[in-house]
């Protein structure tokens, strides 16, 4: 008896629960790649939005007296997952908003989720254009850089006359995307070969040995532009004596380990979307410091994301006294600005892409480092990138 009254008095407490939830707490999904391909990215993005809620709530993790609880889902890489677990996000932990996810295929797939739920997703950090672009839709917010910030920033550094450039990419929506976003970016350099290798590859020589086809023979400054992401080291190419035909390599920026293999190209120009060492604003040192702290060592790459996803989250909710209707909150961020450790963004509002600064570097073999490191040639402001408006709004 006494134990099935137990089990009566659970089962009410669980049906009472989602109400109870929604009165005295906001439950945020985050949906990222703690396994499969871009697993390093992943945690990374979710060392940073704890740290980021942390930060932006006074180390209270609740706004307007109500409790931010973070439910973490691991969609592996995997579109299909990622979709189920987004809706299962909605309607089953009643999340008011979702965050992620780390691959853009990933990305693309949830979006119609997030339109059927009328719930917010917050795109962090995949980087696909089509996200807030012709796939975008009016739920759909992004802090993280698109293909056409990361193209527009690197065009600023390789775009001289008489320059020949060749790209070596994943031949999936990250890759392509961010290829047909430099090649509109590129108004002086002439692109003379596109290159995609399956997301997998290891061995880089068949593509390699056709970039060197396409280039060697050209005059003037002839460039090969990477854009790849996860496991693989493009870099690998450099191996088949690409100084021999006065063949550089650029790219953007990376994660610290994938940058170990920067240190070979002293010299080697690029733009990247974050480096710990480059903004110099309040958000970014205690982002800094309290990563040394926790880790012992600087905050990476989507590090920043998931705080400056994090940073956007708060605001909104905030700037709403805690409502979390869906509505409420598109009209508070659309345009709205928030600081990060970039400096401030601001969400554009006819696509929800937040518009921030990009850094034009020059890689540094510094010794003290094991990763080649970005030394700052310009900052390139948000005002002076023209990011096309690519959605059907």
């Amino acid at each position: 008896m006494h134990r099935r009254h137990l089990v009566a008095v659970a089962a009410i407490a669980a049906l009472a629960a989602p109400a109870w939830a929604q009165s005295n707490e906001i439950r945020i999904a985050h949906i990222y790649s703690k396994t499969g391909p871009l697993e390093a990215y992943g945690k990374q993005t979710q060392t940073g939005f704890l740290m980021g809620l942390n930060y932006a709530t006074g180390g209270t993790m609740a706004v307007n007296g109500k409790k931010l609880v973070v439910i973490e889902k691991d969609d592996q890489g995997k579109p299909d997952l990622g979709k189920s677990l987004l809706a299962a996000a909605y309607a089953d932990d009643k999340a008011a908003l979702a965050v992620g996810p780390t691959s853009s295929g990933v990305a693309l797939a949830m979006l119609p989720v997030a339109e059927e739920y009328k719930k917010i997703l917050l795109v962090e950090p995949a980087v696909a254009d089509s996200i807030t672009g012709d796939k975008w839709n009016k739920y759909i917010f992004r802090t993280g850089r698109n293909s056409s910030q990361d193209a527009i920033s690197n065009a600023v550094a390789l775009d001289k006359p008489g320059v020949s450039i060749a790209t070596l990419a994943q031949d999936y929506a990250f890759g392509r995307d961010g290829v047909k976003a430099f090649k509109d970016a590129v108004k002086k350099a002439k692109i003379v070969h596109e290159e995609y290798l399956p997301q997998n590859t290891t061995d880089f020589t068949a593509g390699a040995q056709r970039l060197i086809d396409k280039l060697k023979d050209l005059p003037g400054r002839k460039v090969i532009w990477i854009v790849w992401a996860g496991a693989g080291n493009p870099f690998k190419i450099a191996d088949l004596d690409l100084k021999r035909y006065g063949i550089e390599i650029a790219t953007g920026g990376n994660i610290l380990p994938a940058m170990a293999s920067y240190k070979q190209f002293p010299g080697m120009e690029g733009a990247t979307y974050y480096y710990f060492g480059i903004p110099k604003n309040p958000v970014n040192e205690a982002l800094v410091a309290a990563h040394y702290k926790e880790f012992k060592t600087p905050p990476d790459f989507f590090t920043a994301g998931g705080f400056t996803a994090a940073m956007a989250v708060v605001t909104a909710l905030k700037k709403t006294g805690g409502d979390t209707n869906t509505n409420k909150l598109i009209s508070t961020m659309e345009g709205m600005s928030f600081d990060t450790p970039k400096g401030t963004m601001t969400f554009r509002k006819e696509d929800h892409q937040a518009l921030q600064s990009m850094y034009h570097f020059k890689i540094k073999a510094d010794p003290a480092f094991a990763w080649g490191v970005p030394e700052l040639v310009h900052e390139i402001k948000a005002s002076e990138m023209d990011i096309p408006i690519k959605n059907k709004r």
